[in-house]
């Protein structure tokens, strides 16, 4: 299942070449959507209006897209795709589907290569409630981590999914890696990093000047990604996940959330299984966001473990 769900699917357009592509998550009707930003250079889509000042409460897709700021067009597409089928924002004039959007910069072999309008009502075409793809694919297809010591050391990355449960809470998680940090397991050992010599100038330890001339730029680098869960939350408590999310991005990556990186997670709340429940609440806003801490560091170390 997409997430640990019958009701969400996951789509990926990767590009001919494999240099960049994109993701989308296609929740059900009604479902409740926030976001949360640790980064300090994110490139996103509908942060306002998803964020808790927001007046929005439902979100209809969220997609993870390379191509940098190029390629939050791919969001144009999904909006087309989502209005055909009549799903979005009721107005007197239309309904506007809200489309959540976050990017990774992976314009360094192809710079002219970056998902499009078409590209995301490819990515929706092809979703499906299957168990979504590991590795360089979708958004992931041109990301990489290890670049502390000048992109020239990086690994290659890719997105990653993993779900986890308690009880009858069920929370998925998708990101996209390609972070500025290394990628580390639970017992803090390198999964995928800089493979530049120990002795080799690193950040934060280091002056940029003192990098190699392709050291690390602002904008990037970042982990992005999408938070499912069946529990009925509100927008707050949606909002609250997404941040807390974010924990699940410090237990994997080393170092993580730095002044490059523009960390950006969504979550979507369906609130389906809430029949499996006793009637006296909703899950905890806690366990959700437990779940979903531990659903993100699985699903980035997911992004680079090859089977």
């Amino acid at each position: 299942m997409a997430l640990g769900s019958d009701e969400v699917a996951v789509g990926t357009w990767t590009h001919p070449e494999g240099h960049t592509g994109c993701t989308v998550v296609l929740p059900p009707p009604g479902t409740v959507g926030g976001i949360a930003v640790r980064g300090a250079a994110p490139g996103t889509r509908e942060a306002a209006a998803l964020g808790p000042a927001g007046a929005v409460t439902s979100c209809d897709a969220v997609l993870l897209s390379g191509g940098s700021a190029f390629g939050l067009a791919a969001a144009d597409g999904v909006m087309g795709w989502l209005e055909e089928r009549g799903r979005g924002h009721p107005t007197p004039t239309a309904a506007v589907p809200i489309v959540g959007a976050a990017i990774v910069f992976d314009l360094l072999e192809q710079p002219g290569a970056r998902p499009d309008a078409a590209s995301g009502r490819a990515a929706c075409a092809a979703a499906t409630t299957a168990e979504p793809t590991s590795g360089p694919v979708g958004v992931g297809a041109g990301c990489s981590v290890g670049k502390t010591a000048g992109l020239t050391w990086r690994s290659p990355a890719g997105q990653g999914a993993a779900v986890e449960r308690d009880g009858a809470v069920t929370v998925g998680a998708l990101v996209a890696v390609n972070a500025l940090g290394d990628v580390t397991d639970a017992h803090g050992r390198v999964l995928a990093g800089s493979q530049a010599p120990s002795d080799h100038p690193r950040f934060p330890s280091a002056p940029l000047e003192a990098l190699a001339e392709d050291g690390p730029g602002p904008g990037q680098h970042t982990v992005i990604g999408c938070v499912v869960t069946d529990a009925a939350l509100d927008k707050a408590q949606a909002c609250r996940v997404a941040d807390l999310a974010h924990t699940g991005v410090a237990r994997a990556v080393d170092p993580a959330h730095t002044s490059l990186d523009g960390d950006a997670l969504f979550c979507l709340a369906t609130g389906s299984g809430t029949s499996q429940r006793p009637p006296s609440g909703a899950a905890p806003v806690d366990l959700v966001a437990h779940l979903a801490a531990r659903a993100v560091a699985t699903a980035v170390r997911a992004a680079v473990v090859r089977s």
